[in-house]
């Protein structure tokens, strides 16, 4: 059920939004934050029409950008990078952020669809395969009363011409969105969202990879028990072997290593300071 996770937080509009602070996981800036203080955060960049792009970074994306300069300038260059994986919130408990929590994809749209349907936001959906984006509106629709939404388009899977591209801009800026959720994968959602934004109108553009397949019924996601105790990867392997077996079985025990090695070092200069 699309909505079944939303629990909706206290209205706060008349605000500021939190402090947005962050841990750096191997270079990388990650939101040390709650579900809560993100979804005011996002509020209040709605509030004031300014363009933003949020990304979700797991273990892969923060692998990838590595050894990947792209996919590192287009993370770093977001507004906010959330942890959407356990390890990374492991890592920063370690490092003393202790009020951090998983904010997935997945599940921050459930909360931000139930938080904006009676706010008058409009939502677009680009990405996913053909007919998902469309599937997924539907169901948004259906399960949450009041919701706006504004368009949705499926680009084709291959490159974009720059005339599609240009075309895909325009629609999206016609619809006039509040919020544009981007289901393109990494690395291709956060390059994408890196060089639209200067195109696009107003609006807060979050990638939310494959939430797009979880809520149009598309896959099956993991069963509640497995995603509260950080067992969410093992089904999604255990789905996909095929597909996710590099990203588990080697870039995973790497992150791990990398990341205890980066954080042992970062307090042998706090004690030598």
């Amino acid at each position: 059920m699309l909505l079944s996770e939303a629990n909706i937080p206290v209205n706060r509009r008349d605000r500021s939004p939190p402090v947005l602070k962050t841990v750096r996981i191997l270079g990388i800036p990650v939101a040390a934050l709650t579900m809560d203080q993100v979804i005011e955060t996002i509020a209040c960049w709605v509030e004031t029409k300014g363009k933003h792009y949020v990304c979700a970074a797991d273990v892969h994306s923060i692998m990838l950008a590595r050894d990947d300069s792209a996919h590192r300038k287009a993370l770093r260059h977001s507004d906010m990078i959330l942890p959407d994986g356990t390890p990374l919130v492991w890592l920063s408990k370690l490092r003393g952020e202790k009020q951090i929590e998983r904010v997935c994809g997945p599940d921050l749209m459930l909360r931000l669809l139930a938080f904006s349907a009676k706010r008058g936001w409009r939502h677009y959906f680009y990405g996913g395969s053909e007919g998902v984006a469309q599937k997924l509106a539907q169901q948004a629709a259906a399960l949450c009363p009041g919701i706006i939404i504004a368009g949705t388009d499926c680009p084709p899977f291959r490159p974009l011409s720059d005339e599609e591209k240009r075309t895909a801009i325009e629609r999206i800026n016609d619809a006039a969105p509040d919020i544009l959720w981007v289901g393109l994968g990494c690395p291709k959602q956060e390059r994408w969202m890196f060089e639209s934004l200067p195109k696009l109108d107003g609006v807060v553009a979050i990638g939310v990879g494959a939430a797009f397949d979880f809520h149009s019924g598309r896959v099956k996601r993991a069963p509640p028990w497995m995603r509260s105790n950080g067992l969410e990867w093992l089904y999604r392997f255990l789905s996909e072997p095929r597909r996710l077996w590099r990203r588990y079985v080697y870039l995973a025990p790497r992150f791990l290593v990398l990341g205890l090695l980066d954080t042992r070092s970062g307090r042998s200069l706090r004690r030598r300071a």
